[in-house]
């Protein structure tokens, strides 16, 4: 039976949420509690930290091995069918934002997919090269551990590869496709029914789905990293 506090924590997380401004703490135990998790994000969600620049001698604003990624699209080519990178979002592993950068398509847009992408003309008006960003994003992602969600439709939008043992897709773990009985799970319903979160109660934001992805790798890293852990590498082999 749900208690008062439990209900007024519950509203404060949808309001904040919709801000597009989700944030999370350390992982601990009691995290992984729906209701705990519920009052940590409403007592954050008071005291909002601006994301937008990381301080390098604050340890939880660092890179981090730990990174997620997701990207928004816009349609290119005859009637839009097309996908082209419009906006990337990195968080690290605390969820502080590293990098979003909204990119200008190389082609010429014929669908700016607002009503799901949120992008609109004048949020390109100043976006950076796709080269620019290419390049960015790749000094990032460098050695570290990306989580995401069907990312590799972000990695080709970014033109970009990236080694197997380092993704971590919440749309191929086999726990989380227990949600959709062995098919790919939408990440809106993976962060409701894992999370206790809505999102994407419209246009979406690459940040927030970013967020979700780590959240979700956050709940599940401890038994998902084992079975890369398990599996020997050429470097054992050799030896």
């Amino acid at each position: 039976m749900s208690t008062r506090n439990d209900s007024e924590s519950k509203v404060a997380v949808t309001k904040f949420i919709k801000k597009n401004e989700l944030w999370f703490d350390d992982v601990k135990k009691e995290d992984l509690d729906l209701v705990n998790a519920q009052k940590e994000f409403a007592e954050n969600a008071k005291n909002k930290i601006n994301n937008s620049h990381y301080d390098k001698h604050n340890c939880r604003n660092k890179i981090g091995k730990y990174i997620a990624m997701d990207c928004e699209m816009v349609g290119v080519g005859p009637d839009g069918l097309e996908s082209a990178l419009a906006r990337v979002s990195i968080v690290n592993f605390h969820g502080v934002v590293i990098l979003d950068k909204y990119v200008r398509p190389i082609e010429r847009i014929t669908d700016f997919r607002t009503p799901i992408s949120g992008i609109t003309p004048k949020l390109l008006v100043n976006a950076h090269t796709f080269k620019e960003v290419q390049k960015e994003v790749a000094e990032i992602i460098k050695d570290r551990i990306i989580v995401g969600h069907s990312i590799h439709y972000d990695f080709q939008a970014l033109l970009l590869d990236h080694p197997h043992r380092m993704i971590r897709d919440t749309s191929l773990y086999a726990p989380l496709r227990q949600h959709a009985r062995g098919k790919t799970p939408s990440l809106k319903k993976l962060a409701q029914e894992e999370l206790g979160l809505i999102i994407q109660q419209g246009e979406h934001s690459s940040v927030e789905d970013a967020q979700v992805c780590m959240l979700l790798f956050r709940k599940h890293k401890k038994e998902w990293e084992k079975k890369f852990l398990s599996k020997p590498t050429k470097s054992n082999v050799t030896k």
